[in-house]
């Protein structure tokens, strides 16, 4: 078991959390144009990285919806839930599988499960952080969710 990988999931699953908060303490947040594309394309990141972990075929017509707040805040909690569930129960062996990123196409790409789940967490990240930008452009408080402080006030 990959105990960075798991910190990494459960960082990102308390990071979204926070900044679902952060957005909902100020409803221009949510209303917000860019913010709520981005909302939407993390879900669909992180959703697509784990059904590719999963070695389920992603079916592209479920990609590209455009759901109410509070449904995709639920989706997006159910991802972190089956992301948990699945990390709990792989093996070594099983990061260590060869999978193709399907939207890689010239040339395409192939990495460990491992790489692919790190990307999704790193990926997430930097979308959490430019929603964290925009968010203090409308006049609210974006919260602190780097890793280290995750660490350093014991959330872990």
């Amino acid at each position: 078991m990959n105990e960075l990988l798991l910190d990494l999931f459960s960082h990102q699953a308390w990071a979204d959390a926070e900044h679902w908060k952060a957005l909902e303490a100020h409803p221009c947040a949510l209303a917000d144009d860019a913010i709520r594309k981005r909302l939407h394309h993390i879900y669909e990141a992180q959703r697509a990285f784990l059904l590719i972990a999963q070695k389920i075929k992603l079916d592209r017509s479920e990609f590209g919806k455009t759901y109410d707040m509070p449904v995709l805040k639920d989706l997006i909690k159910l991802n972190h839930d089956k992301g948990a569930e699945f990390l709990k129960n792989a093996t070594d062996e099983q990061l260590k599988e060869i999978v193709t990123i399907p939207w890689f196409k010239d040339p395409p790409i192939s990495i460990t499960i491992e790489q692919a789940l790190t990307q999704a967490a790193m990926h997430s990240h930097y979308h959490r952080g430019q929603n964290a930008m925009r968010l203090r452009e409308l006049g609210g408080n974006p919260p602190l969710t780097d890793l280290i402080f995750w660490y350093w006030n014991g959330v872990r």
